[in-house]
């Protein structure tokens, strides 16, 4: 995630000009519990994006990336990659560079939820469409109950790239995602296991043990910088 969300930063800057950070804070990774509610409850979340800010009044009308189409009518989600290093290597050689000369085409094949991994494509298909209605008839009462209209696709991308909310939403991202408040407490406390087998294995390795287990899924921290010792004086 690390390698995507600096690549997609730089190419960012590159298309909007942008010379301040691209992202709000770093990329934290949530664990999601396998209860389909709330694996579905996330997957309604994201895929609500442009309809629940009341900015078009159907998930397909979206001007932007969206997986939406891809998830319904079958259609390809496909991009542009474009290989900088490449660029870069021709560029230092002095080449002279065609605008898409490093781009190539890349399919992006979207996998089912897990709680719906043993599902038909066509089962999968009619609950992703379940779904999209539910949220673009939610978004219709909202908008009825408070007289407001979409501000649709064409004034969407009149926006400029650099503006930016005057009063940006900035809350604390929770450690899970759980339906029920038991899973969200087992979770809770498998955190705090893995939290004490990792400040355990740390405190072996700074009293040097090298072979300390550390939890699985976890970085263990780096090593001290070791200084070069100075030679031996020859002996006569």
């Amino acid at each position: 995630m690390g390698y995507f969300a600096s690549n997609l930063a730089r190419e960012v800057a590159r298309l909007t000009g942008w010379t301040d950070k691209i992202w709000a804070r770093r990329y934290q990774a949530i664990v999601i519990s396998e209860e389909e509610a709330a694996q579905t409850a996330r997957f309604e979340y994201l895929l609500a994006h442009g309809v629940k800010e009341n900015l078009v009044e159907f998930l397909t009308q979206w001007p932007g990336v969206h997986c939406v189409r891809a998830l319904l009518a079958d259609e390809p989600l496909v991009g542009t990659w474009f290989d900088r290093t490449q660029e870069s290597c021709a560029r230092k050689r002095g080449e002279e560079i065609a605008p898409r000369q490093f781009a190539t085409q890349e399919k992006v094949n979207l996998s089912p939820l897990p709680c719906w991994a043993h599902l038909s494509e066509e089962h999968v298909r009619t609950r992703v469409s379940a779904i999209a209605q539910r949220i673009e008839e939610n978004a219709a009462q909202v908008r009825k109950a408070a007289g407001s209209a979409v501000l649709g696709a064409a004034a969407v991308l009149a926006q400029k790239p650099l503006d930016r909310p005057s009063r940006p939403k900035k809350s604390p991202a929770p450690l899970f995602h759980a339906f029920t408040r038991r899973v969200r407490r087992e979770l809770y406390e498998a955190y705090h296991l893995f939290l004490a087998a990792f400040r355990d294995a740390a405190e072996k390795l700074r009293a040097g043990d090298r072979n300390a287990a550390f939890p699985l899924g976890s970085f263990p921290p780096g090593l001290p910088f070791v200084r070069d010792l100075p030679p031996l004086a020859a002996s006569g």
